[in-house]
């Protein structure tokens, strides 16, 4: 017997015990209650005999069910049950009147109890077994009737004999059909169920492995569903997620309902903000219910962006290069004819003109320079460098810069990180986005600069509470030129972006008003 089959002939097994406490149960209590209600009458033979019969039935029963208890069950205590329920019927019917019992039906119980357990062929040997037993009962009474001269026609005896027997194979047969179709049914229901179930598991792997984000929402617009990549893109809490409007987990999702092949949504703030692209379409076999199917391009918009920077910058820095070459000279022509225009100035007033056309060409000349670095960077000179030492002598540098004047600084450097680096432009770099978080953070204001380690990138992370930068400001951080500052060049951030890129690093930064801002330069390890 296979252990599914094993699995399911216990079952049923089961169920006769039960069945059979049950029946046993009923009995004790009709016969303590007829005796109960006669307390004079003393017990006959018969209501000892009544006793000892339910008292056979629930020993047998416990027998069995503490053998099925301990997984001991097997046939032997399926044939014991039938023979026990045979036996104890004809106990029965013997007690109450034999032939003309009303108890004779205990025997169908019985066979049809063969039936569940044992299937068509045991229900057939129950009925042949309640049949001889029967007869048995019948013949028996005709001679002790015969002895007292009450005996039964021939013609009646054979009508009982033969309408009992009949009876009995009939609900064999029909018992042991049901008994089969139903093993049969219960048997492709569990293959249904089994392949339901691994159908489930399936599915269900499906979607804890899909890259992109899955989530449903029913009618009311309420959220039932959202699979593990859809919660980490999101960040929110796969256990905390049913129930939440839609509109609170993918703001601006109903205006795209019920279908819409292919957008963009924002969600989130600061550190969490997400681009999404998204696609909607309504859930068959659910009325108002829609499926979002989303990925999470914020890391492809950036490298767009970093793309279109850098198309950009790289457009400025040929014209910037070209035209700084073009200043340069007439600068330096401009510079010699005031120095000998001051050696021959003979009043105060010309010695002044003089000496602000030198200090403005001066100036002029300085800008020139700043625009040709940014144009063409100077290839960066490469070499190991700890990264913690660089950051806290160059914080320890700013420190005294009269910007930090009232601004709090705080250093966080964790263990060692060794970098293949330029230090003299990074620490440029350094000294270009710090000054600006102090003049960011203002008085009383905060800048914090933290050393990380991820997987392939060391980072250096620059924070003011100032949060200044706009969502228009973002696109044009990194062009030259651009600036918020008054007296500023707008080529600080410009050129620190070129050195990092030159480095094959990144920068990237986030910025708003209750989170502050944040610049992060990733360096490869």
């Amino acid at each position: 017997m296979r252990p599914s089959e094993r699995g399911a002939f216990r079952s049923r097994l089961v169920w006769l015990v039960l069945f059979r406490t049950v029946a046993a149960s009923l009995s004790l209590v009709i016969t303590l209650a007829r005796l109960l209600l006669h307390p004079s009458q003393e017990l006959n033979h018969a209501d000892t005999l009544s006793l000892a019969v339910i008292i056979i039935a629930y020993v047998s029963t416990v027998v069995v069910g503490l053998r099925l208890r301990k997984g001991q069950g097997g046939l032997g205590d399926a044939w014991v049950q039938v023979v026990g329920d045979v036996v104890i019927a004809t106990g029965l019917v013997y007690l109450s009147g034999g032939s003309d019992s009303p108890l004779t039906f205990l025997y169908s119980l019985a066979v049809i109890g063969a039936s569940v357990v044992l299937d068509r062929r045991g229900a057939l040997w129950a009925a042949a077994g309640s049949a001889l037993c029967f007869g048995a009962l019948v013949m028996g009474s005709q001679l002790l009737d015969g002895a007292s001269g009450g005996l039964m026609p021939p013609t009646r005896v054979l009508f009982v004999l033969g309408s009992n027997s009949l009876a009995l194979g009939l609900i064999a047969v029909l018992s042991g059909y049901l008994s089969r179709q139903l093993s049969a049914t219960g048997g492709a229901l569990s293959a249904r169920e089994a392949d339901l179930q691994r159908l489930g598991r399936l599915q269900q792997q499906i979607l804890s492995s899909m890259p992109s984000g899955l989530a449903t929402c029913d009618a009311q617009r309420r959220v039932t569903y959202v699979n593990p990549a859809g919660c980490g893109i999101l960040q929110v809490d796969p256990t905390q997620v049913a129930g939440v409007e839609v509109e609170a987990l993918l703001p601006g999702v109903s205006v795209l309902a019920p279908r819409s092949p292919r957008s963009e949504l924002v969600v989130g703030k600061g550190a969490k903000r997400r681009i999404l692209g998204l696609s909607v379409t309504p859930l068959e076999g659910a009325p108002g219910a829609l499926l979002m199917v989303f990925q999470d391009l914020t890391q492809l918009r950036r490298m767009e962006d970093d793309l279109k920077r850098a198309d950009r910058l790289a457009s400025l820095g040929a014209l910037s290069a070209q035209l700084a070459h073009e200043l340069r000279n007439p600068l330096a022509s401009m510079r010699g004819s005031a120095q000998l225009l001051a050696q021959d100035a003979r009043d105060d007033v010309a010695q002044k003109l003089t000496n602000i056309l030198m200090r403005e060409s001066d100036r002029l000349a300085r800008l020139v320079e700043d625009f040709l670095r940014f144009a063409r960077p100077p290839v960066p000179s490469l070499r190991r460098v700890p990264l913690a030492s660089l950051v806290t002598e160059t914080m320890d540098m700013l420190r005294v810069d009269p910007l930090a004047r009232d601004v709090r600084v705080e250093v966080t450097a964790i263990g060692p990180i060794t970098v293949s680096v330029d230090p003299d432009q990074l620490r440029q770099v350094l000294i270009n986005l710090v000054r600006n978080g102090f003049l960011a953070a203002g008085p009383r204001g905060e800048v914090k600069v933290a050393l990380t380690r991820s997987e392939n990138e060391a980072r250096i992370r620059i924070w003011d509470s100032g949060g200044s930068i706009t969502e228009e400001m973002m696109g044009h951080l990194f062009e030259p030129f651009f600036t918020t500052r008054d007296g500023g060049t707008g080529l600080g951030l410009s050129t620190a972006h070129s050195i990092i890129r030159a480095h094959g690093g990144s920068i990237r930064v986030r910025s708003n008003r209750d989170e502050g801002t944040e610049f992060v330069v990733g360096l490869p390890l």
